[in-house]
């Protein structure tokens, strides 16, 4: 992907043509070994960063003139701190083996810096002008040898949200999960939509239903008529659209049974999706037996009184805490008339909350959120906004 995008983009060719050290680093743009003058009037080596704003593979503007770096703070030929440069020191780790200590703002005018080109030779210029003075011919141009090797994305273009931000080494917290997707109806599908925006390496889809019209109104996108009167397989409907970004998802046309159990071998997390019943039972006491930590959903809703009402939950198992889950807080009976999770009513927009809280949780255990109540069980009343957080009953009783 890094080679591509400089075969492709004129300005971060002439970078490479004309010998200066850059490569790319998730949504990060690095020149290496830009020479500039330290404290003590000594000549060193540091890293400029950029973040990139991409078109698909082409760049567009530079976002923003300010640029990172990885170094001391640049001086003058006589030690005197380029201040004019100043705008922020403090360390920083970007993710994908990137830290800073300092960023510099040098805006050439209103409109900013045209591309990347113009961008990063300025401020390298501006940096290694000072060391030259006191060392003739160092350079920033030091003609380097291309080396492209690096790890295949989880995605098919590069992530540029995060890193734009600054949570780039967060999200790669997320990357090693390989996470199991027990039905995609309607909260199930909006978990997907979430999770393929995260760069873990492996999403397995389990559904053998087929998307038909009501599901259109209950999951995340906008079917066309054609692709409705297919009638295709929930996952390949899904798979055909998230796979556009996401390299690693795997449809199962197929409910898991003890047959095919070992689908689930691998698995690291695991989302449940599903209705109540043995089967649920089945993949509960699988995913226990791997240790792996899952999350349950579910969602009750009830016409009363000329309105909808009820409960959204959402109950996590972790290889630490698992007894909360057989304790009532989650169904594995057939469901009945006063089961209230047993009702078919679901929502786009409390489907769409529902992932959301999952996610959220899982994020949690990942270290992506902070997370301070360590809940294991959460429901969100509906008419209320109430939302109430338990701990699972092994953290209660040692707490």
């Amino acid at each position: 992907m890094s080679q591509e995008l400089f075969s492709l983009n004129q300005d971060l060719a002439r970078l490479r043509e004309e010998g200066y050290f850059v490569e790319i680093r998730g949504g990060l743009l690095l020149m290496r070994e830009v020479p500039y003058v330290d404290s003590h009037r000594k000549v060193r080596t540091g890293t400029l960063v950029s973040t990139l704003t991409l078109a698909g593979n082409l760049t567009r503007k530079p976002d923003t003139h300010v640029i990172h770096w990885h170094g001391e703070f640049p001086c003058r030929a006589d030690g005197r701190p380029l201040s004019e440069i100043a705008s922020e020191s403090r360390t920083q780790n970007l993710g994908h083996g990137v830290t800073i200590q300092h960023s510099f703002s040098s805006k050439p005018n209103a409109n900013g810096y045209p591309d990347y080109y113009a961008k990063m030779s300025t401020y390298a210029s501006i940096l290694a002008g000072p060391a030259t003075t006191i060392q003739p011919g160092i350079s920033p141009r030091v003609f380097p040898p291309v080396d492209d090797t690096c790890g295949v994305s989880a995605f098919n273009y590069l992530d540029t949200a995060s890193d734009r931000v600054g949570i780039g080494h967060l999200t790669l917290q997320l990357e090693n999960d390989v996470i199991s997707l027990v039905g995609v109806g309607g909260t199930g599908s909006y978990i997907l939509d979430l999770i393929a925006k995260t760069p873990v390496r492996e999403i397995r889809l389990f559904d053998d239903d087929e998307f038909l019209q009501h599901n259109a109104f209950r999951a995340p996108g906008a079917p066309s008529l054609a692709e409705l009167r297919d009638a295709p397989k929930k996952v390949d409907y899904l798979h055909g659209i998230y796979s556009r970004m996401h390299r690693g998802i795997v449809p199962n046309a197929t409910k898991i049974t003890d047959a095919n159990m070992s689908k689930l071998d691998g698995t690291t997390f695991a989302f449940i999706c599903m209705d109540a019943g043995d089967a649920k039972l089945a993949i509960v006491r699988k995913l226990e037996s791997l240790g792996v930590p899952f999350i349950d959903v579910g969602m009750g809703l009830e016409l009363v009184d000329g309105s909808l009402g009820g409960i959204l939950r959402v109950t996590t198992s972790t290889p630490e805490c698992r007894s909360h889950f057989y304790s009532g807080k989650v169904s594995f009976l057939e469901g009945g008339e006063k089961d209230l999770y047993a009702s078919n009513i679901q929502v786009a927009d409390l489907n769409a909350l529902n992932a959301c809280l999952a996610v959220l949780k899982w994020k949690k255990l990942r270290g992506f959120y902070r997370d301070l109540d360590h809940e294991l069980h959460s429901t969100f009343t509906t008419d209320g906004n109430l939302l109430l957080n338990e701990k699972g009953e092994e953290d209660e009783a040692t707490a």
